[in-house]
């Protein structure tokens, strides 16, 4: 079995009556949910920021090419031209 730590927070009302009824409705017990929630936004923010990491070294490095804003859009405007073409 996993070890686990007692922590205490701090909710807003509106936002602990949503867990104690959510814990009503799924029979588990709001320990449970607010882990189970936590888990999630870490799994999350760890992906997203190990995501913006990855981008940051990889245009810091020797062989980062960059587009200027212009051509991306400029490029984007006609491929949204054409793809507008063939529905018509």
């Amino acid at each position: 079995m996993e070890h686990t730590r007692t922590m205490t927070i701090r909710l807003p009302a509106a936002t602990k009556e949503k867990l104690e009824r959510l814990a009503e409705a799924t029979e588990r017990s709001k320990a449970f949910l607010a882990a189970k929630a936590i888990e999630e936004f870490l799994a999350s923010q760890e992906w997203q920021v190990q995501a913006i990491c990855d981008a940051v070294r990889e245009a810091d490095s020797l062989q980062a090419r960059f587009v200027e804003h212009e051509a991306v859009a400029k490029r984007l405007n006609l491929k949204m031209r054409c793809s507008r073409g063939k529905k018509d």
